[in-house]
């Protein structure tokens, strides 16, 4: 099963959760990121982050949902936050789709500590989400069954 996680610049949120689900998924589970504007590069305390955890990072680029759609996602969820007043990507495909906001850790005016530490805690908020999603049995839901279970996961905290 296919997932695709997606938000404005592809550098930060929707690049974590692409790596932490990816080194946790399942056989047959995979997962790719985009941006509907990408930055360009992948954030440095994204590439961070993930080294501090000894999680990969070789390959990661920004992409654009266009270079995604030839590995036709199951399941499309968007991370973008709302305090930020982002506008979310929309991708119009026949997958599942739902919304699991997260705050973006990289538009924090603090110092660069702080901005780790909340790096740390974006990762932390996918884990759990993740750990809930890991738990669904996929094989026994309908379409319409596993989009709500998956939209409900987006209130874990």
């Amino acid at each position: 099963m296919n997932f695709l996680f997606l938000c404005t610049g592809n550098s930060c949120r929707s690049i974590l959760s692409e790596v932490l689900f990816n080194v946790r998924a399942p056989e047959g589970f995979h997962a790719y990121s985009a941006g509907s504007k990408p930055s360009g590069h992948v954030h440095p305390l994204t590439l961070k982050t993930l080294n501090n955890l000894n999680l990969p990072t070789e390959g990661l680029y920004s992409k654009t949902i266009a270079e995604c759609e030839q590995f036709e996602p199951d399941v499309v969820i968007t991370v973008c936050g709302s305090a930020a007043q982002e506008a979310c990507p929309i991708f119009l495909g026949s997958a599942i789709k739902a919304h699991w906001g997260l705050e973006d850790p990289s538009h924090l005016d603090a110092t660069a500590a702080v901005k780790l530490e909340a790096f740390l805690e974006t990762v932390a908020h996918i884990n759990r989400r993740l750990d809930a999603l890991f738990q669904l049995d996929f094989s026994a839901l309908s379409n319409e069954e596993l989009r709500l279970k998956i939209e409900k996961i987006s209130e874990i905290q």
